[in-house]
């Protein structure tokens, strides 16, 4: 089984000009701050927080469908992709 986690998921809000996505499937679990949620072989665990719209109520076995979007919260430049190392020079042959 394969499960994918998706972590710092603002659920609660996607007004914004990010790129919403949705997953639909059966609850298998409401936790404190997460939801789990299966879709087909895979275990999606989404995080939701206190303003999270529809969230109460819900209960494992309810068939959901959960609108989300991804946020980067940090982002470490890691220099070009186009860059190439510097190349070592050969040592020069004997004679």
């Amino acid at each position: 089984m394969k499960t994918i986690i998706l972590a710092s998921l603002f659920i609660s809000s996607i007004s914004f000009a990010a790129k919403g996505y949705q997953v639909t499937g059966p609850v298998m679990e409401v936790g404190k701050d997460s939801i789990t949620v299966q879709k087909g072989k895979e275990t999606w665990v989404l995080q939701t927080s206190p303003t999270t719209k529809g969230l109460g109520g819900v209960k494992a076995g309810d068939k959901v469908t959960i609108y989300y979007s991804m946020n980067a919260e940090e982002i470490e430049n890691k220099g070009s992709a186009t860059e190439k190392p510097a190349k070592a020079e050969k040592p020069a042959k004997k004679k």
